[in-house]
This record gives C-alpha cells, sequence and structure tokens, in this order.
C-alpha cells in the first residue's frame, strides 16, 4: 500500500530453524487462548502464554502469529508480548531493530484496517503507540516527521475511509501513551514521561487537533446529505472522540513555556475553580498559542452548526439522541463551554462572551423549554441529550460570574440564564416529585448537575466569605426555586412513610444528605429575604398541627416534614465549624442589617421557633408522643451546628476583614448577636439545649445515633469555647449531668465511647471556674467516687469470685473508659488533680488487671486474638503518635520558655521513647495502614532530626529498626516507600557528614561484624546500597520515587564507594554483549560523575545526581531486567 511499507521482513532477533517452528509456536499459543476460554487448565495456559512475553526476542514468532493465526486472541496476545519484550529489551535493540518494530505495528493496523477484529487493531495500535513514546527521547525531528508524514496521510484519507478511521484511532492511542494520567508504565523515572509529555505539547498535539478537524471536515457534507447512515459517519465520530480527548488534555504551557492561568482580565472569569462538585467538570486552558484554531477560525460555530443539522436530519429517529456520533459531537460541545484563560483576548471578556454565547445558541435547543423537553422525556424521548445540556450550563457556570452567566442568555431570549436555570431545575423536581417512590431516574442525575452549577455560581467568591451577588431577576428565581424544593423535600419525607418504599429515605443520615442540602443553603442565601420567612412559616404550621392533633391524628408524616425543616434550616441558618468558629452567613449580614426588634428579626424568629419546639422535648408526655430517637437527632443536629455561630459568640470574632461591611456587622450585633448573648436571651437557651441534651442521654436508652451525635457533636462543641463553659459551670441543668455523671448508675447505660466522650467533655467545662484550684476540686467531685471505688473493690478478699460477677465487669469497664476520657482532656489548669487521680488509681488498676489477666485466653478465640492485636495496635499508635507530638512540640514551640528550659530534653525522651517503642513493633503490626504510616513518619523524622540518638540504640533495637526499614522499601504504598527512603537519606548522610568530619557517625552499627557462626557480616549501609540498587535496577517501582531514591543513594555511595565499585564491575562482568558492556560501564562512571557532581551533599548535588540517576536508569535498566 502506498506510503506504508510491506511487511514481512525479518524483526530482530535470531532466525528460528524453520517454518515448523514457527508454526509451533503458533499452534501453541492459539490452544493456550482457547483453553483460558473454555476454562480447561487456565493456571498452565496462562503460563504458555507469560513464557511467550518473557522469552527473549520473541519478535519473529509473534510477528508470525499476527500475519498467520485465524485465532484473534492468539494475535492479541503475540502484540502483546512484542510490547512487553520491546520495553524489557529496548537498551539492546539497535536502532533498525526499533523502526522494524515500530514499522510492523503501524503497517499492520493500517493493511488490516477493514478487519472486523477492533481489539486486535486497537492493541496494536497501542503496542506502535507505546513503542513511539518509548523511543520518543531518542528520535530525531526529522524522524519524526517522516513517521507522522505517512500518519497524516491516512488520517487525510488518501488511503480509503478504513484506513482514515485506523490513522485517527492511532492518534487517539499516541495522545493516551502521552497523558500521564493513561500512560503505561515502563519502569522508567517520571522525568521521562514528563519529557514526553512537554514535547508532545508543544511540538505536536495542536498538529493532531488540525488533522482530526480536517478528517471530520473530509466526510461531514456525506454526512449531513445522505439519506441513510454512511461509513464516513465512524471517521467522523473517530475525528471527534479524539479533538476532545486533546481538549481533556492537562495543559500545562502555552506558546511561551509558561504555566497557563485563567485570564484575570477577563471580566467574566472565575477564579474559585477548586469547589467540589457530584459532576465531573474540568476546565480547558490551553493558552494563547490554540486562538487561532479554536476561537479564530470558526470551529465552534461549525460543530454546533454540524450537531444542529444532524439533530434535524434525524429529529423523527429517536434512537439517534444516543448514537456514537450525536453523544461524541455534544461532548466535545460541552468541552467547549469549559474553555477558559489566556486563549482569550484580555477585551474585558469579549471574545470569551461572544463564544459561550455561540455555545449556548446550540444548547438552548436542547433544555428549552423545559416542561416540554421533560414531557418529551416521560413520553420515551432519551435523556442524554438534556443531561448534557445541564452539563454545558454547568461548564459555563464555573467559567464566568453570575452577572455573566446570567446575561449571556438574554441576547436571544426575553429572560436570563439564571431564569432559564431555575425554571429547568423547578422542572426537574417536579419530575422528581412525581416519581419519588421509583428507583432513580434521569431526573435525579439532572438534579446533581445542576444543583453542582448553582454552587458554582453561588460559593463564596473571597476570604471574608462573600457570595457572589445575582442580579434581581437571579434572585427572584432563585426564591421560587427554593420554595419548590422545600416543598419536594417535605413530600419526599411524607411519601417515604405512606408509599410502598424501601425506606431509604429513613435510613439515610444526616451526613449522608449534608452535600445536597448545603447546596440548597446556598440557593436560599440567595434569597434569603424570601427563603427564612419561608422556613418560619413552615416550620410553625407543623408545630401548631402537632400541638392541634395530640391524640388525634397521627403525627408520623408531620414529624417527618419537622425532621426535613430542621436539616434545611440548619444549612440555612449556619455553615460547618470544621475546627473553627463559623461566621454568620454573609447573606444575612449583608441583608438583615436594619436594627429590628427581637419579634421582627426572621433569624431570631425562626431560631426561637425551633428553639420553642426542641423545648418541649422535655415534658415526658410530648417526648413519648412526639420526639421519636429521629427526630431528637435532628434536634441536637441543629443545636450544634447553629450554637456554634449564634450562641454567646464573643464581639471580636465577629469583626469582618471588609471595611464596607464594618457598619453592617455593628448593625448586626446590635439585633441578631445581642439577642442570643449572655444579657439577653443566651444564658436561657444555653440552660435549654443542656436539659435537652441530659434528655437524650437518660431518656433514650440504646440509641447510640443519638447519643452520638450529643456527646460528639453538641456537648464537643459547647466546651469548646471557655467563654460558654464560664456560664455552663454556673447552670443548675450542667451541675446535674456531672452529679449524676459522678454519683448515680443511670448513665452507666451509655456506650462505654460514650462515656469516654462525655468524661472529657465533663473535664473539659473545668476550664470556666474562677481558678485552678476550683477546677481541680471540680475533677475531684467528679471522679473521685469511681477512684474510690476501685480503690474499694481491688482491696476485696473475695475479689476474684466478686470480679466475675457481669455487674461488675460493666462498672469497671466503664469506670475504665472514664478515666482514659479524663486523661484526654487534661489542661493545665485540671493537670495536678487529673496527676492525683491517676496515681490514686495506679494500684487498683494493676490488682484488677492482675485479676483479669488469665481470664480471657486470646489463643482459644480467633476473634478474641483479633481484637488483642487491635488493641496493641491502638496503643502502639497513641505512643507514635505521642512521640511525634514531643518532636513536633521541639521544632515548632514558640513559647518564651524551651521545654529544656523545663529540665527535660526531648531527644532523651525521644531516646527511651524508641527503646519502648522498637520491641513492640512487629512485621505482622506494620500490616495495619495507619500504623505502619505513623511509625515510618516518626523513624523518618527522627532520622532527619535526632539521628545522633538512633544512632545510640543498642544493637538489638537498632537492628529491629532497620528490619522494619527492608521491610518498608518493599511496601506497596509509594508514601510508605518514599518515607523509608528518606530514612535511609539521613542515616547515610549524617554517617557520612560525621565521619568526614572525624567522628564516629553510626560507629559499630556502619561496620562488619561476625555472625554467631564466625562469617562476616555486611555493615548496614552497605546492605542498604545493596538493596537499593537492587530495587532500583531490577525491581518494580512508582517512577516518582526516583527522586527520593536518587537522595538516598547518594550519601550510601559516597559512605561505601568501595562496594559501589565492586557491585559495577559485578554487573560488567555478567554482562556477555560488548557493546552492552561498554554502554554500562559508561553509565555507571556518568552516575557518580556527569554533573560535574562533587563529594559534597549539600542542594546543588542532589539535583545533580537526581539527573544522574535519571539518564543512568533510561539508558541502562531495559537490557539489565533480561540478564
Amino acid at each position: 500500500m502506498q506510503g506504508f511499507p510491506e511487511r514481512g521482513g525479518p524483526g530482530p532477533g535470531p532466525v528460528p530453524n524453520d517454518l515448523a517452528h514457527l508454526q509451533a509456536t503458533m499452534h501453541t499459543i492459539e490452544l493456550a487462548c482457547a483453553s483460558i476460554q473454555m476454562h480447561i487448565n487456565p493456571a498452565a495456559a496462562e503460563a504458555t502464554i507469560l513464557s511467550l512475553c518473557q522469552s527473549p526476542q520473541p519478535y519473529q514468532a509473534c510477528q508470525f502469529i499476527l500475519e498467520n493465526s485465524q485465532v484473534p486472541d492468539a494475535r492479541f496476545q503475540a502484540a502483546a508480548a512484542i510490547r512487553d519484550a520491546a520495553i524489557r529489551e529496548w537498551g539492546f535493540l539497535t536502532a533498525d531493530d526499533r523502526r522494524s518494530l515500530l514499522s510492523f505495528c503501524l503497517s499492520f493496523v493500517m493493511q488490516h484496517a477493514s478487519s472486523k477484529e477492533g481489539f486486535v487493531l486497537a492493541k496494536v495500535s497501542s503496542v506502535a503507540a507505546q513503542l513511539m513514546k518509548r523511543g520518543w527521547l531518542d528520535t530525531t525531528a526529522l524522524e519524526k516527521e517522516a513517521f507522522f508524514n505517512q500518519v497524516n496521510q491516512a488520517v487525510l484519507g488518501i488511503h480509503g475511509l478504513d484506513v482514515q478511521f485506523t490513522g485517527v484511532n492511532f492518534l487517539e492511542s499516541l495522545v493516551s501513551e502521552f497523558s500521564p494520567s493513561t500512560s503505561s508504565a515502563m519502569g522508567l523515572p517520571r522525568e521521562f514521561h514528563e519529557q514526553c509529555r512537554r514535547s508532545l505539547e508543544i511540538d505536536y498535539l495542536k498538529m493532531f487537533y488540525c488533522w482530526a478537524r480536517d478528517a471530520a471536515l473530509s466526510v461531514t457534507n456525506r454526512i449531513v446529505e445522505s439519506k441513510s447512515e454512511v461509513p464516513e459517519v465512524k471517521v467522523c465520530n473517530a475525528a471527534l472522540r479524539l479533538m476532545l480527548q486533546i481538549l481533556n488534555w492537562d495543559f500545562h504551557l502555552n506558546n511561551n513555556s509558561t504555566k497557563t492561568s485563567i485570564n484575570v482580565f477577563s471580566a467574566g472569569a472565575r477564579l474559585d475553580i477548586d469547589s467540589s462538585k457530584r459532576s465531573e467538570c474540568t476546565l480547558v486552558q490551553p493558552g494563547p498559542a490554540w486562538r487561532d484554531v479554536l476561537i479564530s477560525s470558526g470551529h465552534i460555530g461549525w460543530l454546533v452548526n454540524l450537531y444542529a443539522a444532524l439533530r434535524q436530519k434525524f429529529s423523527r429517529e429517536g434512537y439517534w439522541l444516543d448514537c456514537p456520533i450525536a453523544v461524541s459531537a455534544r461532548k466535545l460541545i460541552v468541552q467547549f463551554c469549559s474553555l477558559t484563560g489566556t486563549i482569550f483576548l484580555s477585551d474585558n471578556g469579549q471574545m470569551h462572551e461572544h463564544h459561550l454565547l455561540q455555545l449556548l445558541s446550540g444548547i438552548i435547543e436542547w433544555i428549552d423549554p423545559p416542561e416540554a423537553v421533560a414531557k418529551a422525556i416521560g413520553c420515551g424521548k432519551s435523556e442524554s441529550e438534556m443531561l448534557d445540556g445541564c452539563r454545558a450550563l454547568l461548564s459555563i457556570a464555573n467559567v464566568t460570574t453570575p452577572f455573566v452567566f446570567d446575561q449571556l442568555l438574554m441576547s436571544i431570549r426575553p429572560f436570563g440564564t439564571l431564569t432559564l436555570l431555575s425554571t429547568l431545575m423547578c422542572e426537574v423536581v417536579k419530575v422528581l416529585m412525581s416519581t419519588y417512590p421509583e428507583e432513580e431516574t434521569w431526573s435525579w442525575e439532572a438534579r446533581d448537575i445542576l444543583l453542582d452549577t448553582w454552587t458554582a455560581l453561588l460559593v463564596p467568591l473571597d476570604s471574608t466569605g462573600g457570595n457572589a451577588m445575582l442580579p434581581p431577576e437571579g434572585i427572584n428565581a432563585a426564591g421560587n426555586l427554593f420554595a419548590l424544593i422545600v416543598e419536594s423535600e417535605l413530600k419526599a419525607a411524607s411519601s417515604a412513610l405512606t408509599d410502598d418504599v424501601d425506606g431509604d429515605y429513613l435510613q439515610s443520615s444526616i451526613s449522608a444528605m449534608d452535600e445536597r442540602l448545603s447546596s440548597y443553603a446556598l440557593i436560599a442565601r440567595a434569597a434569603i429575604h424570601v427563603a427564612i420567612p419561608l422556613l418560619t412559616r413552615l416550620f410553625s404550621e407543623r408545630f401548631a398541627r402537632l400541638n392541634q392533633g395530640r391524640g388525634i391524628i397521627d403525627p408520623t408524616e408531620t414529624l417527618e416534614e419537622v425532621y426535613s425543616l430542621l436539616l434545611i434550616a440548619g444549612h440555612v441558618l449556619a455553615d460547618e465549624g470544621e475546627g473553627e468558629t463559623p461566621l454568620v452567613p454573609y447573606a444575612i449580614q449583608t441583608y438583615f442589617t436594619d436594627n429590628m426588634g427581637a419579634d421582627e428579626h426572621p433569624v431570631i424568629v425562626l431560631s426561637s421557633s425551633i428553639i420553642g419546639f426542641a423545648e418541649q422535648s422535655l415534658d415526658p408526655k410530648m417526648r413519648a408522643s412526639v420526639f421519636s430517637p429521629r427526630l431528637l437527632e435532628a434536634v441536637i443536629w441543629f443545636f450544634a451546628r447553629w450554637s456554634c455561630t449564634y450562641l454567646m459568640n464573643p464581639e471580636e470574632v465577629r469583626e469582618t476583614h471588609s471595611q464596607d461591611h464594618q457598619l453592617q456587622s455593628q448593625q448586626l450585633r446590635k439585633g441578631l448577636h445581642s439577642f442570643f448573648r449572655e444579657h439577653n436571651q443566651g444564658k436561657l437557651v444555653l440552660d435549654i439545649i443542656v436539659r435537652v441534651s441530659v434528655t437524650t442521654l437518660l431518656s433514650y436508652p440504646g440509641e447510640k445515633d443519638l447519643q452520638a451525635l450529643t456527646c460528639y457533636q453538641l456537648l464537643h462543641a459547647l466546651v469548646r469555647e471557655k467563654h460558654i463553659c464560664v456560664h455552663l459551670v454556673s447552670l443548675d441543668s450542667w451541675r446535674n449531668l456531672a452529679n449524676a455523671f459522678a454519683n448515680e448508675k443511670s448513665l452507666f447505660l451509655l456506650d462505654l465511647a460514650h462515656q469516654r466522650s462525655l468524661a472529657q467533655t465533663l473535664v473539659h467545662s473545668a476550664s470556666g471556674l474562677i481558678n485552678s484550684e476550683a477546677s481541680n476540686q471540680y475533677v475531684r467531685d467528679l471522679m473521685g467516687h469511681m477512684a474510690t471505688y476501685l480503690g474499694e473493690l481491688s482491696s476485696k478478699n473475695d475479689l476474684k469470685s466478686v470480679a466475675q460477677q457481669p455487674d461488675i465487669i460493666l462498672l469497671v469497664s466503664c469506670v475504665l473508659e472514664r478515666l482514659r476520657g479524663v486523661a484526654t482532656a487534661s489542661e493545665p489548669r485540671t493537670q495536678k488533680a487529673i496527676y492525683e487521680l491517676g496515681f490514686s488509681v495506679m494500684n487498683p488498676i494493676l490488682v484488677l488487671l492482675e485479676v483479669y489477666k488469665h481470664e480471657i485466653s486470646v489463643s482459644l478465640s480467633s476473634s478474641l486474638l483479633s481484637e488483642a492485636k487491635t488493641e496493641k495496635y491502638k496503643d502502639l499508635r497513641a505512643l507514635l503518635q505521642l512521640l511525634s507530638s514531643l518532636c513536633s512540640k521541639d521544632m515548632v514551640d514558640f513559647s518564651s520558655d524551651s521545654i529544656e528550659t523545663q529540665g527535660t530534653n526531648i531527644s532523651q525522651v525521644v531516646y527511651f521513647g524508641l527503646h519502648i517503642v522498637t520491641p513492640l513493633i512487629s512485621l505482622d503490626l506494620l500490616k495495619y495502614p495507619k500504623l505502619c504510616h505513623d511509625y515510618f513518619a516518626l523513624l523518618s523524622h527522627l532520622l532527619e532530626v535526632y539521628p545522633e540518638t538512633v544512632a545510640q540504640l543498642n544493637s538489638e533495637a537498632f537492628a529491629h529498626v532497620l528490619g522494619t526499614l527492608d521491610f518498608g522499601l518493599h511496601h506497596q504504598d509509594a508514601e510508605i516507600i518514599n518515607m523509608c527512603l528518606r530514612s535511609l537519606k539521613a542515616l547515610a548522610s549524617y554517617h557520612y557528614k560525621e565521619t568526614a568530619s572525624g567522628k564516629t557517625g553510626l560507629g559499630l552499627h556502619a561496620a562488619g561484624r561476625k555472625d554467631s557462626g564466625g562469617n562476616l557480616q555486611e555493615g548496614i549501609l552497605s546492605q542498604f546500597l545493596r538493596s537499593l540498587l537492587q530495587l532500583l535496577l531490577f525491581e518494580d517501582y512508582s517512577p516518582d520515587l526516583v527522586g527520593s531514591a536518587a537522595d538516598a543513594l547518594l550519601p550510601l555511595i559516597l559512605c561505601e564507594q568501595g562496594l559501589y565499585q565492586r557491585l559495577g564491575n559485578e554487573l560488567i562482568e555478567r554482562q556477555a554483549n560488548p557493546t552492552l558492556r561498554s554502554r554500562l560501564v559508561n553509565a555507571l562512571q556518568s552516575l557518580i560523575s556527569a554533573n560535574q557532581l562533587s563529594s559534597t551533599l549539600d542542594r546543588i548535588n542532589y539535583q545533580r545526581f537526581r539527573k544522574n540517576l535519571n539518564n543512568f536508569l533510561i539508558e541502562v535498566r531495559g537490557f539489565l531486567r533480561t540478564m
């Protein structure tokens, strides 16, 4: 065929004896493939196929199979074997051999372009792409040009439609191979892949796009004009797919070889592009070099018109919307909506807006009018086009401001884009309301995409937390939408009880709905003047309905509606704290700034209604008839979220960063904040919250979820702020809780973890007392009786028999959990009492430990053994975290007095801690991921900061540490390996620097020693130099680790230069091929001498050695792995 060389020439490798040998190999592989398909001895069949992949230079046999076998699976495996062997043996293949393999693969797919075995062609095409990439850095520009000229001829259609289709598919494989996220592993450093990616992006990616565009242009007229489906469709579809793939490229460079960024000169550009989404949306930022191809050439108009023409042509064919060409065209149009950055001129956003309007003019037909679109889908039309229209709106929202987003549609419609967005989502919500009991339909997905669109438009735009302001029409649209959303949620809540559904709505947790409710809150805050009065009215109506219908009407539906309203109101009124004190939402600050009376302020009215409702749970009759555990969960969750923002917060945390809103903030404090401060209603509300919390703990036994919310979220939130603790400890309700905890057995029914949490909370509240002595006395009163009980129990003469009683076992367990909680709440002002408590219970605990230690034999039960290991894991992890915290404090503590001035040397503490930890760390325990991570994080930190301390460990402890390091070097987690490499770097560099200055360094640990049999053992640095070279040259690992490995290898080589020379000589002697031996000699020498490498361990030298190691691995790793 013209443009492609004929195949059939022998590939690299020895010539087989005869044709019979090739046929026998082919027959063997065919039988193995058939055996796998028929499940006849698949292990042996897989071993046969693997032997082909691993055999040296199997290229001729593989080519023979590809050309002659009638079994597609055999041809597929032959292509895979070519790939594996070529990548493995690349280092000693000649340039002609490499070109021959690549030419064979490309010629094969072109000459078999009409084959129906697409998966075989796709595999061979993928192999050609990988071979092209493997030799990319060694191939000259002229060679690449000659190769791509052949590909271009195919893509232009010179050799027919089948070859054109195959050529486009090859380019798709090539782009996929050069993209870091989809590239194949080649055992090469990340730097190699990055160089290839950079080269393709700068020199070829735009050219490939133009080829794909031209290929699509060459066939579209035929497609549009034909009256039936024509073969040109598959070419057009492949070209559209390739264009989409290129636009999905992660562009790093523009025409000035600098990183791209969003065009900040564009009036419509958004800078907040990292908000979390349920729907994927990738921004496209190729830079100004692409402007002529994507923007100025009329390309967008052609694409939109092509889809519109095909849509019109096949309007009566409902199936067409899901045809590959329709799907590809829509995806490409949606991706163009994400185009942003410096590709647009700095013309105040005019070019960008024109681009988006061009796209929106075509997309509007997919989604407008929303009612008609939804009705058509209900009648059987495919929903795919409508969903892609929603995705397009999301993409546009991610690259524009709300104002620009709204204005886009006004030039072609009598309403703005925000109104369309609202109307569209209203229609989706209506469909949801009508189909709720059914399984998830298209409306669920549409709702999530449109919610993400609102989120993209409304997320805070600056550090003050200010939300993007909508134009008046948009505010009205948001208000209407929120009202319908609330209506739909209430209907869903009630229908979950009345309809025959699986109960998922009732079982869904608060956290599971949090993401959706957060999006609802953004929409509500956009129309806050409508949303809060609406919520107040709806809540008041349900509250009144409950009171009026007590004992007459089943309140279940109403209670589910109240549950939903509590969650929605909580999200609208307050943000999640995430460890910080959240501010009042910006919309509330800026809108409700007038000096309203307490009975008029919407936030106060809504909050008071909910607090009043919650107070009803204190009445036993109301509690029995109305307040189910599920409803109280919502009440507790609301209190925890609301109190962090509004309850008695000090004025200083309310100061806004923006001077423009200083007056508004002051007016807000006069009304909203003053109402819930301590001198107004704050203390009364706090008392209600505490009493409701006590009710959940005492009146709902066994409700773990409810009690967990109370202990972990609400009560923890209250004691987080000292100014609230001051009022807490003065409340009778809080004192009653503390008294019940200290002296009554009712709270012993709580889950053990909840008791520990409650103890921690009560001790934290002691910070609100007047002085340290009062705080210490509070802790003594809280825990004194329990300490006395343990002492009395441990001193009983019949302790062994008493201790077996179930109630005693429960009490002991509860007291121990409470002691754990108290210990975790230790702080300076309560430290004395807690230490006294610990001292007083130490002996009783030891006695009880002696009594109970034989009661449970972990050898009797695998489950108990597992539990014992888990407990050991937890204890060890806590100790590791303690040591890490001590090290961190020693490094970052900015207090005026260091720990050393208080008589404590952190390095000595660490030394002592290591002697405790090292014997306890076993390889089995290191299989726990979190423990493993904490251990190696501590070890790498200690070796970097305190190497001299680690060097002082005794021989047994030091050997144990190094054993774990060797384990970590071969771990599956790249982060663990990276920390081990950092540890080796620290250890070797410490020894090198110390010995260079005349000191002992690691001393005997680094020297060789004789074992018990009298045999000389290598020193630890020698062992790790050998192990690390073995890993780098012969084992599989992530390319991302090469940099860290280089940093560890350099000081190891400097410490053990003699061993490095011996290991190098061993490798050279094992290499029989003179050419490869010469390359290996040069590579080993260059590794330690190229780029002016010196014997110092400074930053520049490390960078030079990283470059040397990258080049070394690229040069020799391939052929060394075949030895």
